[in-house]
């Protein structure tokens, strides 16, 4: 389960952000998933909750975001957003795809205190 790490590493980039900022706590952690990241967001959600405890951001609240995956298609050139993952224009069917978004997690947001 790799949300674990993953959580650890948000941990820490809100600490990062907090201490730049001089604040004393984090009161909500806004990020965002692709369709095609790889990480399950109630596993995540699951994470978080658990290793908050005793941290900056133990009274934080995480916004999670779905991001469906946006392409390009190569042959009509057209962009596309595809609620799931499926690898073929939906105007021309073609399957020469560039994925523009959609395959990585990011934090947004931080709200401090």
């Amino acid at each position: 389960m790799h949300e674990y790490s993953i959580v650890q590493s948000l941990l820490d980039s809100c600490d990062e952000n907090a201490a730049q900022n001089k604040a004393t706590k984090v009161t909500k952690v806004v990020i965002k998933i692709g369709v095609m990241s790889g990480v399950e967001p109630e596993l995540l959600k699951t994470a978080f909750d658990t290793f908050k405890e005793k941290t900056i951001c133990e009274e934080a609240e995480l916004i999670i975001n779905i991001q469906p995956i946006l392409i390009r298609c190569n042959n009509c050139l057209n962009e596309s957003v595809l609620q799931k993952i499926q690898y073929c224009c939906p105007t021309c069917k073609s399957t020469e795809l560039d994925v523009l978004d959609g395959e990585d997690m990011y934090l947004m947001q931080l709200e401090l205190e």
